[in-house]
């Protein structure tokens, strides 16, 4: 009997390793569900993996919450950016950013910004709310920086106004379930740019 064929073409299947479907469940359950509600044995069934793979890859839940966290402090410091470096004129960098977190908002699966619903559930001083600093710090880094570039007098003020909209429009389409909040976010970012380099 001949020896069966082997089809060249289809992809090898590329296995995840522990940490990474940790991870993935991870993101899945704790930005649907909360990070306390969800317990570590649902993390563990939803990866697949055996107990000990947890504790090896992370030694804790907490060390678990912060990797999710930190995941998405990349990815979406990444995206921001990415919107941002799209185009050309300063001021439309900055409404960018709006624009690129908006497309958030109208999907089905957006339940608002996982670090502040990992802050609110989270101790004083957790790696949860170390997490979510650092990447609040991130975000007005970048508006900061987009600011000095767009001419603004004050950058950091002009950072720290841009931020209040950026966490408000997160609370209001997750409060309200409606993405149009992105339209009157995005004039008030203009009105707040403009008035900055006058």
């Amino acid at each position: 009997m001949p020896a069966k064929m082997i089809d060249s073409a289809t992809p090898a299947t590329i296995k995840r390793s522990p940490r990474e479907r940790l991870l993935e469940a991870a993101n899945e359950l704790f930005y649907a569900e909360g990070i306390q509600s969800v317990g570590i044995d649902r993390v563990i069934e939803r990866a697949g993996v055996a107990k000990a793979s947890l504790y090896s890859s992370f030694g804790s839940k907490e060390e678990l919450v912060y990797a999710y966290l930190e995941a998405r402090h990349g990815k979406t410091l990444g995206r921001l950016r990415a919107a941002a470096d799209a185009v050309e004129d300063p001021v439309e960098k900055i409404l960018a950013v709006f624009d690129a977190q908006a497309k958030l908002f109208v999907r089905q699966d957006f339940r608002g910004c996982a670090f502040t619903a990992a802050t609110a559930e989270s101790h004083v001083g957790s790696r949860a709310q170390e997490a979510a600093q650092s990447y609040r710090d991130d975000v007005r880094g970048l508006l900061r920086e987009l600011a000095a570039g767009a001419g603004a007098s004050d950058p950091e003020r002009l950072a720290r106004q841009l931020q209040l909209i950026y966490d408000g429009g997160g609370a209001a389409a997750k409060a309200d379930g409606d993405g149009s909040i992105t339209a009157p976010a995005r004039d008030a970012v203009r009105v707040l740019v403009d008035a900055s380099r006058s």
